[in-house]
């Protein structure tokens, strides 16, 4: 508790210091630091005007943009404000991380049962490879868990039943958030513990769980020595889902062919199909709570508890996943 608080009173000094030296430093080079901050506005909305467009108009706002994000720059060496600006800036990430390690929540958790045969299924391939890098199979036999590899052609599902089948009473995945509910779903099922190993590329659901993305090889030892928690599955359509599921813009995005190798690039392929007056794919209507209707919708996502939102700290992250809301 007494390090949360010193991060907390750490993030609120450094948040002050740095509004101070934007403010000292505005009054004293008005008004060329209100140009600077003018340029830099400018270079924001033709940045997303690029993104909302294709071919020539799309180069034009984009050329644009980065012109006046030079101009910009020059504009804080010719004030004499490029060094405050430097600090202010070094100011706000000292601040932000300051301020994650003072919201950071540590649970305590009672302690699981040991499980007699623990399984770990996972993905070589998954995360360019997170798995096998930390030699995941070694490391999950040297504490008596059993890997299951899962290679191309194999059905996951069946794989993970054969192995309740076989005897197994705690299960593990390692590999993205779709393995990761594939095997919640059975271990949820058979009312089996189950861990998340953070292997995949992203690796939200690891990320709200509370569990290090950076450490694989710890998430085992949560299979066979780790407290225990509870949290929620959430279904659509009879498929189970561990973070979110969406239609439209993103949907569309990751379901074509060249997501996985460029992942930005595809979906900025994408943008302009949904999000522009002659867009060519269809707009998304929707009913939403007390039958209020929804039109021209560019992105529709159902989340499996709530996420939180336009907040600078823990912007895109779930708070709690065990409230049972949608």
């Amino acid at each position: 508790m007494n390090a949360r608080r010193t991060a907390a009173a750490a993030a609120l000094v450094l948040g002050a210091a740095e509004v101070g030296l934007i403010v000292f430093t505005a009054t004293r080079s008005f008004p060329r630091g209100l140009i600077a901050v003018g340029l830099l506005i400018c270079a924001g909305v033709a940045g997303w005007k690029a993104l909302l467009h294709r071919g020539p108009t799309r180069l034009a706002f984009g050329v644009g943009g980065a012109v006046l994000l030079v101009g910009f720059f020059v504009a804080l060496a010719v004030g004499g404000i490029m060094f405050e600006a430097i600090i202010a800036f070094v100011l706000f990430v000292l601040a932000a991380a300051a301020a994650r390690a003072a919201f950071r929540i540590r649970v305590p958790l009672p302690a699981a049962p040991r499980p007699e045969r623990p399984v770990v299924v996972w993905n070589p391939k998954s995360g360019g490879g997170k798995a096998l890098s930390a030699h995941l199979d070694d490391e999950a036999r040297a504490r008596n868990i059993e890997p299951i590899e899962l290679r191309p052609g194999d059905d996951l599902v069946e794989l993970v039943r054969n192995a309740v089948a076989n005897g197994a009473d705690a299960l593990a995945a390692a590999g993205g958030d779709g393995t990761q509910a594939l095997v919640a779903t059975i271990a949820a099922e058979f009312d089996l513990p189950f861990a998340c190993i953070p292997a995949g590329t992203r690796n939200h659901f690891a990320l709200d769980l509370g569990v290090d993305r950076n450490d694989v090889v710890g998430a085992l030892d949560a299979l066979v020595a780790g407290g225990e928690r509870r949290v929620d599955l959430a279904e659509v359509n009879g498929r189970v889902f561990v973070n979110n599921v969406s239609l439209g813009l993103y949907a569309e995005a990751v379901q074509r062919s060249g997501y996985r190798d460029a992942k930005i690039r595809t979906l900025l392929e994408t943008i302009p199909e949904y999000s522009t007056e002659d867009a060519a794919e269809p707009m998304l209507e929707f009913t939403g709570p007390g039958g209020v209707q929804g039109r021209r919708a560019t992105v529709i996502m159902v989340s499996n508890n709530s996420y939180r939102l336009g907040t600078v700290i823990g912007s895109g992250t779930r708070p709690s996943i065990d409230d049972g809301e949608l």
